[in-house]
């Protein structure tokens, strides 16, 4: 049990500091994945507001189509021991595919992580699968990663395409989302409030064919790392659950072996004394 409880700890430190520079990446990519979603949200919202909806999109991604193929993305980790950091997003994955309310769609599933790979694939055909992707998250992956959802969306493959992942909120808690990555989400003008509008310098049709395919490349490398720091820090929590409960036991099983050892050590006096005082009777 004092092995295990050093292996523990080990791991809550290996963990603590992998989270400090994970933590530093989810910050420093957030700004820009909001950025850029909300001036996209407000590109599409201004396109569709001069066409009327009777034109044809100016680029494929930004068609809008019945949801009847769905395309669910899930992100899990490669390794276990995170407490129920999988668990809860093969559940929510589950409760994605089963819902009542999507009946009629075509769903279909994408895995990222070893553990919803090795869970899904037993039940379901997959459409794509990746792993070893979070020992060191790189935007190279994400990039693999989106040109297959954009291919899948601009050959109408797939009509919507949806993130679920966890979110990092702090050390002690982390959030499921179930997020819409395509297509894309106008942004609404407030009431009284102008619309953001926009002077093109080159063609918008050359505009949205470099900024629509770099914002499904942010937005998924946004959620590898959001995912990623949320493994180390459900990581790091359950490890040091784990040491504070090796630490009980340790302390409740020295406690038992010591009562054992004082009955031994009783009896054996107590064999001695009766032994000696027989010697002497005999005597």
């Amino acid at each position: 049990m004092k092995n295990t409880q050093q292996i523990t700890r080990a791991m809550k430190m290996v963990s603590a500091a992998k989270l400090r520079r994970a933590q530093d990446r989810v910050w420093n990519a957030r700004p820009y994945s909001e950025l850029m979603r909300a001036f996209l949200g407000n590109l599409v919202a201004r396109m569709e507001a001069r066409s009327g909806g009777d034109e044809r999109p100016v680029h494929p991604l930004l068609a809008r189509r019945p949801e009847q193929r769905v395309l669910l993305v899930a992100l899990s980790s490669d390794r276990g021991l995170a407490g129920a950091f999988n668990t809860n997003i093969i559940k929510a994955a589950q409760a994605f595919l089963l819902d009542r309310e999507r009946a009629g769609q075509q769903l279909r599933l994408i895995t990222i992580g070893r553990k919803s790979r090795d869970f899904f694939r037993r039940r379901r055909p997959l459409e794509a699968e990746y792993v070893n992707v979070f020992a060191r998250v790189s935007y190279a992956d994400a990039r693999g990663i989106a040109a297959g959802i954009i291919r899948r969306y601009t050959e109408e493959e797939t009509d919507a395409v949806y993130l679920l992942y966890n979110e990092f909120k702090s050390v002690l808690s982390q959030r499921l989302l179930v997020e819409r990555l395509l297509p894309l989400k106008t942004v609404e003008a407030a009431p009284g409030e102008t619309r953001v509008d926009y002077i093109y310098e080159q063609d918008p049709e050359d505009v949205y064919n470099r900024l629509l395919p770099r914002y499904v490349e942010v937005e998924v490398f946004r959620a590898l790392l959001e995912s990623a720091a949320a493994e180390h820090a459900a990581r790091m929590t359950a490890m040091d659950t784990a040491t504070s409960n090796a630490a009980e036991m340790i302390e409740s099983l020295t406690l038992n072996m010591n009562r054992i050892r004082q009955a031994a050590i009783t009896k054996e006096i107590i064999e001695i004394v009766s032994g000696a005082a027989a010697l002497q009777a005999a005597g």
